[in-house]
């Protein structure tokens, strides 16, 4: 009696994907980029102008959420019940 198991041709420790490896220096064409071309900072004074919507969370706080869309619910969230508590606070002492 005979299994597919033993069918299979043997290899000494190596897996196939193992011969298969290319070159590391190896880019495809189409990821071919031309720095003679490239300008440094071509963005730079735009950033500090327009400013920039990049927000840099703590280590802490970043393990609490798992992607940018969380982070956006947790604020709005937060937003919200500011907003709501603020129209409370303000009806209640008189002030407006």
């Amino acid at each position: 009696m005979s299994s597919a198991r033993d069918l299979r041709p043997r290899m000494r420790g190596k897996d196939m994907k193992d011969r298969r490896k290319k070159k590391s220096d190896e880019v495809r064409p189409e990821y071919d980029f031309d720095y003679s071309r490239a300008v440094r900072g071509k963005y730079y004074k735009r950033l500090l102008e327009e400013g920039s919507n990049v927000v840099v969370l703590d280590p802490d706080v970043s393990k609490a959420f798992h992607d940018s869309a969380s982070v956006n619910e947790a604020l709005r969230s937060l937003l919200d019940r500011t907003r709501s508590t603020h129209r409370l606070t303000r009806r209640s002492s008189g002030r407006s």
